[in-house]
This record gives structure tokens, C-alpha cells and sequence, in this order.
């Protein structure tokens, strides 16, 4: 029995030890070995084997790519602008021995490094030239942190600024200077509307005072022509230009009578006589 049991002990030792040596690793994955507490190798998808109780795997690590979310932060333009910005960076880790050595915590180091960097890149631009340029931020924000990680074997896959908006303090008054804005444009455009009409309506009042200067002018060389022909037909006749004059002084006569203003109406004695006396004035 004794015998046994020390078989049976060996034999259970033997699996064991040979369990420890052999390692599946997943796709997707590595796993970095330490000899004796130091690096020895990296162990890649599949069947490995190792040395048992000298060999240990100390880290295992994803080749998947990474999805690393940048909280938001505040950010101050070039010209004092206080804007809120955060994004998103898609890494894969190349050399898994690089990332684990190399930094503390590869993950927090990145998200620091992307926070800084983009505080430095959208430092150096205005607020309307940060709000509309996010693929020169993006380009610029790679190149920045594509360096710095390449030393702990990670590549920056690419990095996409989620959302840069105003601070709700400058969000309100951006919408403060929009609206005196729209309302100075809107006052321009009504000024210049008003002008335009008075432009209009004096060019009317002076196109109008033109015309009625040629009418009267016309008026008066049509008078002028008539009183040429009535004056050169009548010659020293008297009665035709009595009867047309006395006609007009009848009617003149007859008009001032139905007024409802006139209340006495005087008629002159020798009616013939007064008509010469206008004749006679006309000559």
C-alpha cells in the first residue's frame, strides 16, 4: 500500500507538471513568460509549451484592437474661448513585452497623453477654427501620440474627437452675439430699406414737379397762341370778343349766385361798358 500510494502520488505529479507546461493561447491573445521573474518570451496563439515551475506566464494580453473612451475635459482656445472636447482612440498592442514593461498602465498613460495633447493642439487654434476642424485636430492628435506610444510597442489605430461644443456658459453667449446679430443686420436692412423709399418717393415728387412744370408751360404757350389767333382774328372788331367775354362773365356771374358761401351778389350797371373796359385793358 505504501508502495502505491507513492506512485499514485508521482503519477499525479507527473500530469500536473505536465499540465503546467503546456499553454493554449487563444486567438487574439499573447502571453508573455518570465523565467524566474524575468521576461524570457512571448507565447503566441496555439500550443506551447514551457518549463514547468520555472517558467510562469505573467501577463496575458489582447492583439484585438482597443477602444480607449477620453473623458471630456475643458479646453481654452487661442483666443480665451472655454470649450468642452473628448474622444475616442482605437489602439492595438504590437509588441505585448513593450506594453506591459514599459508603463505602469499602458491605458491611463494613453488616455493622459490624448487629454494633453489635445489640450496643446486646440490651445493653438481660435474657437470657430476648433469647432469646424475636426479632421485637422484628429490628423494632428495621431501624430502626436503615434510617437510617444511606439516605444511601448502600441500603435494609435486612429482616434475620432466625439464632441467639441462651447461651454455652456460660452454656448450662451455666442447665442447672446448671434441674436444682436441677426438684430443689427436686421436694422441695417430696414434702414436701408426706408432710405431706398425715400430716395424713391423724392424722385417722384421731382419727376412729378418736372412734369407739372412742362404742363404749365405747355398750358401757358397754348394760352399765349390762342390769345395770338383770337387777337389777329377779332383785328378791331369789338363785338365777337364783347359776346365771348360777356358770355364768360354771365357764367362767372351765374356760378358766384348759386355759391352757397355768397349770400350778395352786385351786378355792374352797364355790363357793355365793363366788357369794353376789360377789352380795352387787353389791348
Amino acid at each position: 500500500m505504501p508502495g502505491l500510494i507513492v506512485v499514485t502520488v508521482f503519477v499525479v505529479l507527473v500530469i500536473v507538471t505536465l499540465m503546467l507546461g503546456v499553454r493554449l493561447v487563444p486567438q487574439g491573445s499573447k502571453h508573455v513568460v518570465q523565467r524566474l521573474g524575468k521576461y524570457h518570451k512571448t507565447l503566441g496563439p496555439g500550443l506551447n509549451i514551457i518549463i514547468p515551475y520555472v517558467d510562469s506566464v505573467a501577463y496575458k494580453v489582447t492583439t484585438k484592437d482597443i477602444v480607449l473612451d477620453i473623458p471630456s475635459q475643458e479646453v481654452i482656445t487661442r483666443d480665451n474661448a472655454v470649450i468642452i472636447a473628448n474622444a475616442v482612440a482605437y489602439i492595438n498592442i504590437i509588441s505585448p513585452e513593450k506594453a506591459v514593461y514599459g508603463v505602469e498602465n499602458y491605458q491611463v498613460a494613453i488616455q493622459n497623453l490624448v487629454q494633453t495633447s489635445l489640450r496643446s493642439i486646440i490651445g493653438e487654434m481660435d474657437l470657430d477654427d476648433a469647432l469646424s476642424s475636426r479632421d485637422q485636430i484628429k490628423a494632428k492628435l495621431k501624430t502626436a501620440i503615434s510617437d510617444d506610444i511606439a516605444d511601448w510597442g502600441i500603435t494609435m489605430k486612429t482616434v475620432e474627437i466625439q464632441d467639441i461644443n462651447p461651454s455652456p456658459t460660452m454656448q450662451a453667449a455666442m447665442e447672446e452675439q448671434a441674436a444682436a446679430e441677426r438684430q443689427r443686420r436686421a436694422t441695417v436692412t430696414r434702414a436701408d430699406g426706408e432710405k431706398a423709399a425715400a430716395v424713391l418717393e423724392a424722385e417722384g415728387r421731382l419727376e412729378a414737379s418736372k412734369r407739372d412744370a412742362q404742363a404749365k408751360v405747355v398750358l401757358a404757350e397754348a394760352s399765349q397762341l390762342a390769345i395770338q389767333k383770337v387777337t389777329a382774328a377779332i383785328g378791331d372788331n369789338e363785338i365777337p370778343v364783347m359776346y365771348l367775354i360777356g358770355e364768360r362773365y354771365v357764367e362767372a356771374l351765374k356760378g358766384l349766385a348759386n355759391s352757397q358761401n355768397s349770400k350778395v351778389v352786385l351786378m355792374p350797371a352797364e355790363i357793355p361798358t365793363a366788357i369794353r373796359g376789360i377789352v380795352g385793358g387787353m389791348k
